[in-house]
C-alpha cells in the first residue's frame, strides 16, 4: 500500500491469493475451507449441504465446516463439481528402475572435492597451516563446511573454532554449518556464538563449532590470556574466513595465540582474494609466509584460468564488463595523490566529494534504470553511507523498489531488507550499500552490480564483483552484468580473472597445490 495503493485493492488480492494457491488447494485447506463456505449464499450453503449429506441442521454453515474432505473421496468430487473444478490427477505410478542414482543432500562437485583432498593432505604435515583458494560463486564455504564435518567426524570429542569479521558473516556461517551437520553428521553437537552480546566461557567448551568475531575474541585477548589458551588448548582447527585479513596486526595476534602455543591445531584460510593490496608485495609476502606459502586452489586441464573453466561449466555467471566513464574534475591535491600511492586507497574526503557530484549521480541513476530492464535483482556500491542513502531515496522517487544498507542501518532493519531482497520473485529490486555486502552476502538471483565506489584495492574490488557472478549449477544466472563507475582522473580497475591470479608469483613455491 506504501508503494501503490491500487496494488491493496480486495481484486488485486484475489489475483495474488490465486497466483499463490490454486482453488483446489484452497478447498482442501480447513482455514480457506471455512472462510470460502462463509461466503456463501444461504441458497448455495443449503445445496452444499444436502449434497453432501449434511442438510440435517439449522445451521448449513456450521454443519458444511465439519464435513471432512479427503483426496481421492466420494466428498472431493461433489465438493469440486459444486465450484466447477477439475480433478487434479495425480501421476501414474511407473515402476522403479533396477539402477537408480543415490545422491547426497551436501554434495559437492568434482572440483570442490579435489580441493578437500589436498587441504586434508597438507594440514596432516607441519605447520599444520593451509590457505583454501577459490575465486567467488565457487563454493568455499560449501567446501569448507564439509571439511569442519570431516574433522569432527575424525576427533571426537574436539572443538572447531571459525573466525570472522563480521557479524553476518558469523551468521552465516552457524546457519551453514548446521544445515551441513544435518546431512555430514554422526553425532549431536553444541554450537557457539561469540561476538556482539553473545558470552563464551570456554571452561564448559567439550564437543562442538565455535564461531567467533575477531573483533570481541581480540578485546577479550587483551584483557585475559587465560580465555585465550583455554579456547587454544580445547581446539584442533581453526578456520579463519576472508584470510587475507590474516597477517593485519589484530587478527595476526589472535591467530597466532589460538595456533602457535598447540601443536594440535590445524589452521585453514579461506578466501577469493590471496594478497592484501593491489601492489604491495611486502604486504602479500607477509600472507604467503603466514600460510607456508601452502595455497590449494584450481587448475583445471585444458584452462589456464580455474575462472574460465567455473564459467564454461556454469558455476560462474558469464560476466559482461563496462565502463562507466566520468570526467569528475577533482581539483587532487599532493597530499590526496601521496595518500593514494602509499595507502593504494581513495582519502575518504575524495570519496565524499564524488558522492555529492550531482552529474555523476544522474548519470549512475539513468545506468541503474537501464539495468532494471533486464535485471532483476541489481546491487550498488556507493562511496559513502549518504551516497548509498541518496541513490536509494531518488531510485524509490522514481518508482522502483530501492532500500539503502550501511553499518549504521539497525540490525532488524537490516535483516528485513536484505531478507526482501534474496526472494526470487520477478519484481526488480535494487539494494545500494556501502561497507555491508562486499563479504558473505549469498543472493544468488543478483545479476547485476553497479560499483560507484572507487578503490584501489583489488581484493575490495573482486568482492563487489563477486556478488553477481554465482552461475546457473549454485542456483545464479548464466549472465552477469558489472558495469564500473571509472573516474577518469582516478586508477581505474583490472577484469575478474586477473585479479585471480594476481598473487600467484608471491605464491609460488615447491608447496602450492595446484588441483
Amino acid at each position: 500500500r506504501l508503494l501503490d495503493p491500487s496494488l491493496a485493492t480486495p481484486s488485486r488480492l484475489r489475483e495474488l491469493l490465486l497466483k499463490i494457491r490454486t482453488p483446489q488447494e484452497l478447498l482442501l485447506s480447513k482455514e480457506t475451507f471455512a472462510i470460502l463456505i462463509d461466503l456463501l449464499r444461504p441458497q448455495e450453503a443449503k445445496v452444499l449441504a444436502t449434497i453432501l449429506g449434511q442438510a440435517d441442521t439449522h445451521d448449513y454453515y456450521q454443519s458444511l465446516k465439519e464435513v471432512r474432505i479427503t483426496s481421492g473421496s466420494r466428498k472431493e468430487k461433489i465438493l469440486f463439481d459444486f465450484f466447477e473444478l477439475p480433478i487434479v490427477q495425480q501421476e501414474n505410478y511407473t515402476k522403479l528402475p533396477a539402477t537408480d542414482v543415490a545422491s547426497g543432500d551436501y554434495s559437492l562437485f568434482p572440483h570442490q572435492r579435489r580441493a578437500i583432498y589436498e587441504v586434508r593432505r597438507l594440514l596432516q604435515i607441519e605447520p599444520k597451516r593451509v590457505l583454501l583458494h577459490m575465486p567467488t560463486g565457487a563454493g568455499k564455504t560449501r567446501t569448507a563446511m564439509n571439511i569442519i564435518s570431516e574433522h569432527l567426524r575424525a576427533h571426537e570429542p574436539t572443538i572447531v573454532v571459525w573466525l570472522a569479521y563480521s557479524e553476518e558473516l558469523c551468521e552465516q556461517a552457524i546457519s551453514e554449518f548446521q544445515k551441513a551437520w544435518q546431512y555430514l553428521g554422526n553425532r549431536e553437537v553444541t554450537v557457539h556464538r561469540y561476538w556482539g552480546g553473545y558470552e563464551l566461557n570456554p571452561e564448559q567448551l567439550h564437543d562442538g563449532f565455535v564461531v567467533a568475531g575477531l573483533a570481541k575474541t581480540y578485546s577479550t585477548l587483551k584483557k585475559s590470556l587465560k580465555f585465550i589458551n583455554t579456547l587454544g588448548s580445547r581446539s584442533s582447527l581453526v578456520i579463519i574466513d576472508e584470510a587475507h585479513q590474516a597477517v593485519a596486526p589484530t587478527y595476526k595476534l589472535v591467530l597466532d595465540a589460538l595456533v602457535i602455543p598447540f601443536p594440535q591445531t590445524a589452521l585453514l584460510g579461506l578466501t577469493a582474494t590471496p594478497g592484501r593490496t593491489w601492489s604491495d608485495i611486502s604486504e602479500d609476502e607477509k600472507l604467503a609466509d603466514f600460510f607456508a606459502h601452502r595455497k590449494v586452489t584450481l587448475q583445471i586441464p585444458g584452462y589456464s584460468n580455474p575462472i574460465d573453466f567455473l564459467v564454461s561449466e556454469g558455476y560462474l555467471a558469464r560476466i559482461h564488463a563496462r565502463s562507466l566513464l566520468y570526467q569528475s574534475g577533482l581539483a587532487l591535491t599532493p597530499e590526496d595523490l601521496k595518500q593514494i600511492k602509499e595507502g593504494f586507497e581513495v582519502p575518504e574526503k575524495v570519496l565524499r566529494e564524488l558522492a555529492q557530484d550531482e552529474q555523476r549521480n544522474l548519470r549512475i541513476i539513468q545506468e541503474v534504470e537501464t539495468l532494471v530492464k533486464s535485471h532483476r535483482r541489481i546491487i550498488v556500491f556507493a562511496a559513502t553511507v549518504e551516497h548509498a542513502c541518496l541513490l536509494a531515496a531518488v531510485l524509490q522517487a522514481r518508482g522502483h523498489i530501492a532500500a539503502a544498507v550501511t553499518g549504521s542501518t539497525p540490525a532488524a532493519e537490516r535483516e528485513r531488507i536484505i531478507s526482501a531482497y534474496r526472494t526470487c520473485d520477478p519484481e526488480p529490486k535494487i539494494l545500494c550499500n556501502y561497507g555491508v555486502l562486499t563479504t558473505g552476502f549469498d543472493a544468488p538471483c543478483t545479476s547485476a552490480v553497479v560499483i560507484a565506489r572507487p578503490t584501489m584495492s583489488l581484493v575490495l574490488y573482486s568482492q563487489m564483483v563477486g556478488r553477481a557472478i554465482r552461475g546457473v549449477r549454485v542456483g545464479g544466472n548464466a549472465e552477469a552484468e558489472v558495469v564500473t563507475v571509472v573516474d577518469t582522473s582516478l586508477p581505474g580497475f583490472r577484469t575478474l580473472a586477473e585479479a585471480f591470479t594476481n598473487w600467484e608469483d608471491v605464491w609460488s613455491s615447491t608447496n602450492d597445490s595446484k588441483l
